[in-house]
């Protein structure tokens, strides 16, 4: 077992002690659409009602902008399980998606208006 008691409860041996499904409510379906290169940044919103301990550590990693992959890395959950808490987070307003792309400019080469309010946000509550 870890000796860190705020981190998830892990054996290095067993795995993850808490089965997934118990981490959704036995939700196996996101209602948002993400793939594992969906980039998700946190809004700086403050949640509406107290989601868990797993949303919240799936928050305090979107604090910059990643991919939906590396949140479910970084947990050690299945991606499904992560669709799922993101789904809950985008419904609080408390995270924004947009597709991955690898420089590509978009069609209407205008900014991800959104996003970019995020970001703004994110970045005055740290000053």
């Amino acid at each position: 077992m870890p000796d860190d008691p705020d981190g998830p409860l892990l054996d290095d041996a067993a795995g993850r002690l808490i089965r997934p499904y118990t981490v959704s409510d036995g939700r196996t379906r996101p209602t948002y659409h993400f793939d594992l290169m969906t980039m998700v940044v946190a809004t700086g919103t403050v949640l509406r009602t107290n989601l868990g301990l797993d949303h919240t550590h799936v928050l305090e990693l979107c604090r910059t902008p990643v991919t939906v992959a590396e949140i479910a890395g970084h947990t050690r959950m299945p991606a499904t399980v992560i669709k799922v808490l993101l789904s809950d987070l985008v419904e609080q307003g408390a995270v924004v998606t947009r597709p991955f792309n690898l420089g590509t400019p978009r069609p209407s080469h205008t900014p991800d208006l959104q996003l970019l309010e995020a970001l703004r946000d994110g970045l005055l509550k740290r000053l």
